[in-house]
């Protein structure tokens, strides 16, 4: 049988695709056009070609923080996938207090980012926050602006804070879509709460799970107003992920020309993992899943 496809309702997002595409495309090509360029002011160019590319492969700098980006991006999916999983099977299916739980971790993403970073900024702080006032009391030996360690932990425990709110409430929206009848017939067969989730609500959350990846992939590979206002990229460059160590380049030392390059490297680094989560998001769409 031959489906029927509709396509008048590409026009309905039509203005969307060129307002987006003209605020997107000329930022780009500006990007693009620095990148291949060189000046040394008052608007003067000069053609460099892949100089710059060349000179961003070949620099450590941008490979160890690439690497950082990469540990902080995988830590922060270990730990936000399965606890926005393990609250969203621990809240209320119906009634008030879902509502109210709903509310409630909503509550964390409606906070701006420099605002988050400010927030924890000053909770960490020994002499005016109040985490860095308990540590202290309690003998712990605690300073994210000069220990390494204090600073990873208070930018991963920031940023679970501030997002695995998004995890539970897709995961929370994909138990919703579970029809009662499954978790009948699991009741009958004397299922185990371990079999209800693995083969029950794990497969019919994988969709809702991998926008939940994909987007905190893409939140956290590029984050980098929170951690700024929090460290500033420090100690030393500890915390200095890949987007800090581009607005350094860029803004603090003014190079624009391996700037532009770093950031076409660093798009196409997001375009390219982003595509794969996309292929495996379709490919478990067509399964059914």
């Amino acid at each position: 049988m031959n489906k029927t496809v509709n396509q008048k309702a590409w026009f309905l997002v039509l203005p969307v695709l060129i307002l987006v595409a003209f605020s997107a495309v000329i930022p780009l090509m500006t990007v693009v056009n620095y990148s291949v360029q060189d000046t040394f002011g008052n608007n003067q160019f000069f053609w460099a070609g892949l100089e710059w590319f060349e000179e961003m492969l070949h620099d450590d700098r941008m490979w160890n923080a690439l690497k950082r980006q990469l540990l902080f991006s995988g830590i922060i999916l270990a730990i936000e996938i399965p606890l926005g999983i393990f609250v969203a099977l621990n809240m209320p299916k119906s009634g008030f207090w879902s509502s109210f739980c709903l509310v409630l971790m909503s509550l964390p993403l409606l906070i701006p980012w420099n605002v988050v970073g400010t927030i924890w900024q000053i909770f960490g702080r020994v002499d005016i926050g109040l985490l860095g006032y308990v540590l202290d009391k309690l003998g712990v030996d605690y300073n994210y602006t000069q220990d390494t360690l204090d600073a990873w932990i208070t930018i991963i425990v920031m940023d679970v804070w501030h997002w695995t709110s998004l995890v539970a409430l897709l995961a929370f929206a994909g138990l919703k879509s579970i029809p009662d009848a499954y978790y009948q017939a699991a009741k009958i067969d004397q299922a185990s709460r371990w079999k209800v989730f693995r083969y029950i609500e794990l497969p019919k959350m994988m969709g809702v799970l991998m926008i939940a990846i994909l987007l905190r992939f893409m939140d956290s590979f590029m984050i980098y107003t929170e951690p700024f206002v929090v460290t500033g990229g420090g100690p030393g460059n500890a915390t200095t992920l890949l987007s800090i160590d581009l607005v350094k380049m860029a803004l603090g030392q003014f190079d624009l020309g391996p700037a532009a390059a770093f950031s076409l490297m660093y798009f196409l680094v997001i375009l390219l993992i982003s595509w794969v989560f996309y292929t495996v998001m379709v490919n478990l769409d067509k399964k059914g899943m």
